[in-house]
């Protein structure tokens, strides 16, 4: 379901589909005008019905989302970082956070906007379809069934020629001026009361046989589907031209199966039974749900000089045709990998175990939008509280320097012996990140200068290398070197790292043993009866708000290990220490903390 948070990217992935699939069609339709059958010009748009639906489709059911790592669509605009001390530093108690903000676009009002005026014109049109099925409700109502059995034998050899079998209810009614088809479940074909009087018996001929090509083509499914994505797309003014081509191209393919079932000498004929009718009738009221014989004056002339040129197709003009419409496939469905990426920034993971165990710890998050997940190594067990937002990747903010701890000490950038950094001399608000740093006093104070220093001397490519390797949740460095972890590209879902802390834990990607234990050791946190507990505090703080908390880690109980990642959010006062708070509280019901 998509959300007012949501709206800007799904609005321009929709818009930005929707428009080069139409124009693809268009470029294929005039290009290959003469290599094309009718009824491939006609089953090109369905194309459009495939592509349409593919912005909407939840990421989870879209099979392409880690594919083309290189593409972002982070949509975080410029951005500046600004170091605050949302709460003072007590190097004593870890729980204490230390928050670093960034500066971002505020996208909230124009979300929402769009959001509201989407949601606005699809309750709108959603009002004048209900109408539409009204009035073809009120048709069936007046329409009276054939009594005269000479057209009804007619309408018999009709449904034989096109080889159908199924029942279909044939009227006359006062409140049609036109042959019109509808139903989904149960078909009608309406014509208006007393036709008969005043068209002759071949004319009525034609328009059985062109309504039944309707019955038999299911193209009153199509018109619910077309209605469907025309409501979702109501702001697309390409989308209802597309629509609009699509039911003229529609009408055309119809006229041409009906003339393929001719002989020659009555083209002429058939094409006088559509004027006779465009003559006799004025346009029938709106109702998109049914299919009608007439149209407008310019689509029935158009139809007319398909119908006044019109030869028997070629079976070399089919096998082009089929060639020509397999290309376009393959080309518009070559959109589904971009589109999966385009909606990453706010994917989820795809995890499927076997062994997880889901509860409901809601009374620890009263506030907040959150996530715990715990995994019991000895047991092989996961305990997942909010199955959504377990997999739901968002920033890491200061739990990622974990991992850029790693980084920095496998590049060879720091070692064990000697991790110093030089202060660069800038005043920092938060006291404790005045000064020269090794990793232990980095780790302890969460100094961001000091891990985007060493990601500056390992640079991007090796960065996005090592991501790679450990397979860090999104993978995505598109923010820049300095923030990327900050409430910007790089996201991950809470048990994307539970897992990651795990396979660090037992160095599963083969990184120098030593290193592993000094990042160990650098995030041992405190001891309690015997049992040691490490971990990563973060907050991402933007424009000022806490809006992201973040608790990963571990506990060592000389029995079991447990791996642990809690995220919270909200408008305002997430941070880790809550994180943190959270996690604790959950750990000692458990009796494993």
């Amino acid at each position: 379901m998509i959300t007012s948070s949501q709206s800007l990217p799904v609005f321009l992935e929709c818009l930005l589909v929707s428009s080069f699939t139409i124009g693809v069609i268009l470029l294929l339709k005039k290009f290959f005008k003469k290599h094309l059958t009718a009824q491939t010009h006609y089953n090109l748009w369905f194309l459009l019905l495939l592509a349409l639906p593919l912005p909407l489709i939840p990421l989870q059911f879209m099979p392409f989302a880690d594919s083309l790592p290189f593409w972002n669509s982070n949509s975080s605009l410029h951005s500046q970082s600004a170091p605050s001390a949302e709460i003072p530093l007590r190097q004593k108690n870890w729980m204490e956070d230390i928050t670093v903000s960034v500066a971002r676009y505020d996208l909230t009002f124009l979300n929402n906007a769009l959001f509201y005026i989407w949601i606005s014109g699809v309750a709108i049109l959603t009002v004048f379809t209900l109408i539409a099925m009204l009035k073809i409700s009120k048709v069936k109502k007046h329409t009276n069934s054939l009594r005269n059995n000479r057209l009804l034998t007619l309408f018999e050899h009709c449904k034989h020629k096109l080889k159908i079998t199924g029942c279909i209810i044939v009227g006359e009614s006062s409140l049609v001026k036109t042959p019109m088809t509808f139903g989904l479940f149960k078909t009608y074909v309406v014509l208006p009361r007393h036709f008969d009087q005043w068209i002759s018996e071949k004319d009525i001929e034609y328009i059985f046989l062109h309504e039944l090509t309707h019955y038999k083509n299911k193209d009153f499914a199509v018109n619910y589907l077309m209605m469907i994505l025309q409501i979702l797309y109501w702001f697309n003014p390409l989308v209802w031209l597309a629509f609009r081509r699509m039911r003229l191209d529609r009408e055309i393919a119809c006229d041409a199966a009906v003339l393929n079932s001719l002989d020659e000498q009555a083209y002429m004929d058939y094409g006088n039974s559509i004027i006779h009718f465009a003559h006799k009738a004025s346009r029938a009221v709106t109702v998109d749900l049914a299919n009608h014989l007439n149209g407008s004056k310019k689509q029935i002339k158009t139809r007319i000089e398909k119908i006044a040129y019109f030869k028997p197709e070629s079976k070399r003009l089919r096998w082009k045709s089929a060639a020509i419409l397999l290309f376009a496939g393959i080309f518009i469905a070559g959109q589904a990998p971009f589109i999966s990426v385009m909606a990453r920034e706010n994917s989820s993971y795809n995890f499927k175990d076997e062994n997880i165990i889901y509860e409901d710890l809601g009374n620890y998050f009263a506030g907040f939008d959150g996530s715990f997940v715990l995994y019991d190594k000895d047991a092989d067990q996961y305990l997942i509280h909010n199955k959504n937002q377990s997999t739901l990747r968002v920033s890491p903010n200061s739990t990622y320097k974990i991992y850029s701890a790693l980084l920095g000490l496998e590049s060879g950038t720091i070692t064990d012996e000697n991790s110093s950094a030089k202060w660069n001399g800038l005043k920092y608000p938060i006291d404790s990140w005045n000064g020269d740093q090794d990793l232990t006093s980095a780790i302890r104070n969460s100094v961001t200068w000091y891990f985007q220093s060493l990601d500056k001397q390992v640079q991007p490519g090796r960065i996005q290398t090592f991501l790679d390797r450990i397979r860090y949740g999104n993978r995505d460095l598109s923010g820049g070197i300095e923030e990327y972890w900050l409430e910007s590209s790089l996201k991950i879902s809470p048990v994307e790292q539970v897992q990651l802390l795990k396979n660090f834990y037992v160095n599963q990607f083969g990184f120098k043993e030593k290193n592993i234990q000094t990042v160990k050791d650098s995030i041992k946190l405190e001891r309690n009866e015997g049992a040691i507990l490490s971990g990563k505090t973060g907050t991402g703080t933007v424009n000022g708000k806490n809006i992201n908390g973040w608790f990963i880690g571990y506990v060592e109980s000389g029995q079991d290990t447990y791996f642990f990642a809690t995220n919270i959010q909200n408008e305002n006062n997430s941070n880790g220490s809550k994180a943190a708070e959270i996690t604790l509280s959950i750990l000692k019901q458990k009796g494993i903390y």
